[in-house]
């Protein structure tokens, strides 16, 4: 039978002092029982563990101050699989070799038929048609169009060298191709005075005033970033002011948002209100800029009662907010309030980008659950399905997001400015590197106008919210695929019966239209799909009058027609000029009854009172 285990401690029996001292007796041994070793190895184990996680997330928070919260390790990752391919594929290699050789060829005879003309030649290679880098006159004189077309054929030879290589994966062949191609944009010619010829031409007009004005420029926009202050002109737009001032109350607050109702512009309304639910990455005023691009204000003069959500500014307290806590306290909180506020009416509900998803989400849950109380479903550039998400979803893998959930823990939320960086690498181009050369080197700002400045108003985002989107929706994608849990119980897209508008814009960048389009796949409810020129924002706010250029295309599905693929979709739908607004209203009045009186400012006996005047006190914050 195992003992169990003992030290044994020798101790010392005292001893009397004085003549009548007792004999000093034998010295006693106690054996006191140890602690079980298994014991002791969990404790060791539990602190070693813990000292292992704060020194990591010391160093990968340390890190990401420097890195801009890109992982080191996935883009590593992504270069090291590139690499080794290349390295064992002669083939390519001496492809790449001949292509180098044809592309010097092509530029000295370029350089040569200058020489001969004067300095004027056809070009060797043209621009890619969204690169304007180039377009200037000034460009097309020697020297600068040899440096020009130098470049452009290095940067199509390094396009070649990144893709098509056996064996690397192809979200790594992205990686590669992106990565590459912003650092060549770090370096082009049109970024550096000595070869801008158009900046040159600037300062010997001004005398210099240019680039004396760029340094007051940069020096502005330096102390703005550090002090926290908007960029310039950015105070021409107050929200309140002559922004985000259609008429309206607060008819609800919780620690998450609050709800708008918009006031009438019509005797009578239609009876289906609509709520619409805004990303929480931005202010929900996009969608109610000046009065005359305001979707909010066009929706009340068609006759349509609005919510509208306004979202929270998170702080480091609100940390611990995950997507259902937006769900519960966020989109089912204001079909609450509207029920009671408007008892009995079903609701259109529309949701723009991750206001979308969300959406969608409640949708689902709700049509799960028996929950009837969506009359139609509204998708602006909002996505379900994540697999093809865009460039954005190029460093979204195990190691990236567990390097920014180190990097949130710290403050308990997502910086403003690491967001924002994001989008604008996406379109570096036109976001910083042409910002640069006309604020520093031109000397001129360019003019700020209500959608600038909205875009400048960012949001911050909860630390849990961000970590469980990324996982769940961008890596996993667990709402497509049938694993996203809403209170312990799996939700499907493909339950949803309501009718279903769908939004995409032609240039988006954050959510591109075929990745949109998939509702098509996801949903087994009628689908009504409309394609928008513009980009993410400016493709949905799309006022009519807004002048020539902007069109659409539509077509609706049947839940039982047959899938169209999108490219199909894009040569069957018809083009329709103008904005893509006074489709959805006819689409909406389609699913709605006829007008009738319009509904009062909250419902004070349900738990609904008036707060105060919109825009309310969330959208305040900074």
């Amino acid at each position: 039978m195992p003992t169990r285990a003992t030290n044994v401690v020798d101790l010392p029996v005292p001893r009397r002092r004085g003549k009548h001292a007792a004999p000093r007796p034998a010295e006693r041994t106690i054996e006191v029982p140890s602690p079980p070793p298994a014991a002791l190895d969990l404790q060791g184990d539990a602190d070693l563990h813990q000292l292992r996680d704060t020194l990591d997330h010391f160093a990968h928070s340390s890190l990401a101050q420097i890195t801009g919260g890109l992982s080191p390790a996935a883009l590593l990752g992504a270069y090291m699989d590139w690499g080794i391919h290349l390295a064992v594929s002669p083939g390519k290699q001496a492809e790449l070799a001949v292509k180098g050789v044809r592309k010097w060829m092509r530029l000295m005879n370029f350089a040569c038929h200058c020489g001969m003309r004067g300095g004027h030649a056809e070009p060797c290679i043209e621009p890619l048609p969204q690169d304007k880098r180039f377009v200037d006159d000034e460009w097309q004189r020697w020297p600068y169009s040899f440096i020009q077309q130098a470049f452009l054929l290095q940067q199509q030879w390094w396009h070649n060298a990144t893709t098509d290589v056996d064996g690397v994966t192809k979200r790594h062949e992205a990686v590669v191709d992106f990565a590459s191609r912003q650092l060549l944009d770090m370096v082009s010619p049109s970024n550096f005075f000595l070869t801008n010829p158009a900046v040159q031409q600037r300062t010997v007009k001004t005398g210099g005033h240019n680039l004396v004005q760029g340094l007051r420029n940069l020096y502005e926009d330096w102390d703005r970033i550090v002090t926290h202050r908007p960029p310039a002109g950015a105070e021409a737009f107050q929200v309140g002011g002559n922004v985000a001032i259609t008429p309206g109350k607060v008819v609800y607050r919780n620690r998450l948002m609050e709800l708008i109702q918009y006031a009438p512009s019509t005797d009578e309304v239609r009876p289906e209100p609509i709520l619409i639910v805004p990303a929480w990455i931005m202010k929900y005023y996009i969608l109610d800029l000046s009065p005359q691009n305001s979707l909010v204000q066009y929706l009340t003069e068609q006759g349509f009662t609005v919510f509208m959500i306004s979202w929270k500014n998170p702080t480091e307290e609100d940390r611990d907010l995950g997507m259902e806590e937006y769900r519960k306290l966020g989109v089912m909180a204001a079909l609450d309030a509207i029920g009671a506020i408007i008892p009995g009416r079903p609701v259109h509900a529309a949701g723009y980008c991750l206001g979308g998803t969300l959406l969608s989400i409640t949708a689902a849950a709700m049509a799960r659950d028996g929950d009837e109380r969506l009359k139609t479903i509204t998708l602006l550039a909002a996505q379900a399905d994540f697999r093809e998400a865009g460039e954005l979803t190029l460093f979204i893998n195990d190691s990236q997001i567990h390097f920014l959930e180190d990097m949130m823990r710290s403050k308990g939320y997502l910086d403003t400015r690491q967001m924002a960086g994001a989008f604008q690498l996406l379109r570096s181009n036109d976001l910083i590197w042409s910002r640069l050369i006309r604020h520093y080197l031109l000397g001129e700002r360019t003019p700020m106008n209500d959608l600038m400045a909205w875009n400048a108003d960012a949001t911050r985002m909860p630390y849990r919210m961000h970590a469980e989107y990324l996982r769940k929706l961008f890596l996993d994608n667990d709402l497509a695929e049938g694993r996203f849990l809403v209170e312990g119980r799996p939700v499907t897209v493909s339950d949803i019966r309501t009718p279903i508008f769908a939004v995409g814009t032609e240039r988006d960048h954050v959510a591109p239209w075929r990745s949109v389009f998939k509702i098509h796949l996801l949903s087994d409810s009628d689908v009504t799909f409309l394609l928008t020129t513009g980009g993410h924002n400016a493709g949905i706010v799309s006022e009519p009058g807004q002048g020539p250029g902007r069109s659409y295309q539509i077509l609706p599905k049947a839940a039982d027609d047959l899938y169209v693929d999108p490219d199909a979709w894009r040569g069957m739908a018809p083009r329709r000029p103008g904005s893509w607004w006074p489709e959805w209203v006819a689409w909406l009045g389609e699913h709605s009854g006829p007008p009738t009186s319009p509904p009062p400012f909250g419902a004070p006996d349900e738990g609904y009172p008036v707060l105060e005047d919109a825009p309310g006190l969330y959208v305040l914050q900074r």
